[in-house]
């Protein structure tokens, strides 16, 4: 498999047409890297469902956005969401009804439009490389949920096509904009708990191949579109839940479509981890299975460095120094300094910084809004918080641990080639099967 993606032209200049042909409710341009919008940034989103619908409703209530569509292959959620859109935008201009924002079973009619600055994409794991790699090619921005890819050359393939368009990509590992991890890095860098050479990170197990039984289609969900580049198999309501849904589809535990809670937590764990040691553009060296093959947990990375970082059960972040702990997880935080707790109130994370880093200390960039973020680097072409670079190392991590997990053997790693060596694994490893006509040509 080479790094691009292939694409039907011919189907694409058909959807352009089309969406050439709709009416523009608002018009902010396409503007080139070294150029700024003047106006509201204009979005549309892809996959809305519990997360892609939490996203659009964090966006539609600024207002330097505009939603303006909304792609989904199922029609009962898709035409929810242009229901929510134009809901509120009637709402906010206390008019009756208002239009605006239009709707597409394929996310390519979307694309092609010329009126639309970044799309939002929140589609199961599986898509997330194809519909990111076209966005980047037809000039949009990107905001793409975690992990970023579903296997390592579909990573390596998003960053090449997020840098050969100059677009600006952020990955959804939104743990980087709260404040309680940010302080936990800094500190870490810092050496305020002294050498840490362990770290625990605790999420669930890696995905599995999916094994569910057929049940009777959901009308007006385009079912073949929905598996994409994945197997063909029978519908099944676990995979793709019937109606508007609230909760978080299991599609993530099926390594069809996802990495399991390996990649699900691991995306925003993992990446902690990564942080704390300014290993974005890195990763580890070997990768040891567990002793038990039938392990969902025990798999240990080790880096150049000397540090060792342990996939065990339980969620959130350990961080052993030879002069204290830090345990850090959302609205959690716990600092030891020796044996001592000095703190388990994430509100006191700030004045622990003050207290503890010098006046030169290693200041991480701050976020306090992962959306407002992306925003703000669409408009300034500076590179967000997470990065499409980062969310490639982060999503690496991922996929090497469940390699690890599927395969029960020592893998030995070049982060820098991004390929086994010493003899250990398969290339083959790296990549995936496409169902046709999807592919990385």
């Amino acid at each position: 498999m080479k790094d691009s993606f292939s694409i039907s032209r011919r189907k694409f200049l058909k959807n352009a047409a089309l969406a050439s042909a709709t009416p523009l409710i608002l018009r902010s341009g396409v503007w080139a890297a070294e150029n700024t919008p003047t106006s509201q940034i204009a979005l549309g989103f892809i996959g809305v469902g519990t997360q892609g619908r939490g996203l659009m409703e964090g966006f539609i209530n600024r207002k330097d956005t505009r939603v303006l569509a909304v792609s989904d292959v199922d029609t009962t959620r898709r035409e929810n969401a242009k229901a929510i859109v134009n809901g509120h935008y009637a709402e906010a201009a206390a008019a009756g009804t208002y239009k605006g924002c239009a709707s597409y079973n394929d996310f390519r009619e979307l694309l092609a439009r010329k009126d639309i600055d970044g799309v939002v994409i929140a589609t199961p794991d599986h898509w997330h490389a194809l519909i990111s790699i076209a966005a980047a090619q037809a000039g949009k921005d990107i905001y793409c949920e975690k992990p970023m890819a579903h296997t390592i050359l579909e990573g390596r393939a998003m960053v090449n096509a997020v840098r050969a368009n100059k677009r600006v990509l952020q990955v959804g590992s939104m743990q980087r904009s709260s404040h309680e991890f940010r302080a936990a890095c800094e500190l870490v860098r810092n050496g305020a708990i002294g050498t840490v050479n362990k770290v625990d990170v605790a999420v669930g197990g890696p995905g599995r191949p999916c094994d569910l039984p057929g049940e009777p289609d959901e009308p007006g969900l385009d079912w073949s579109f929905w598996l994409g580049p994945a197997p063909m198999r029978p519908y099944n309501s676990i995979l793709s839940p019937r109606g508007v849904h609230k909760g978080f589809p299991d599609w993530r535990n099926y390594s069809e479509y996802a990495a399991g809670m390996v990649g699900d937590w691991g995306a925003h764990h993992f990446d902690i981890a990564q942080w704390a040691f300014g290993f974005d553009e890195t990763g580890p060296v070997e990768i040891i299975p567990a002793e038990d093959p039938k392990a969902k947990h025990g798999v240990r990375l080790r880096y150049a460095t000397g540090l060792e970082i342990t996939h065990i059960d339980g969620n959130g972040i350990t961080f052993y120094g030879d002069k204290g702990k830090i345990y850090v997880n959302r609205g959690k935080f716990q600092l030891w300094i020796g044996d001592q707790l000095k703190t388990e109130d994430h509100k006191e994370c700030e004045a622990v910084l003050k207290e503890l880093l010098p006046a030169n200390a290693v200041r991480l960039y701050n976020s306090s809004n992962h959306l407002a973020d992306w925003l703000n680097s669409m408009r300034t072409r500076k590179a967000p918080i997470c990065d499409v670079e980062t969310g490639q190392r982060t999503a690496t991590i991922c996929n090497l641990v469940n390699l690890a997990y599927y395969h029960g053997q020592l893998l030995k790693w070049d982060p820098k080639k991004e390929d086994f060596t010493g003899g250990t694994g398969k290339r083959d490893w790296l990549g995936r099967e496409y169902r046709e006509p999807w592919n990385l040509a």
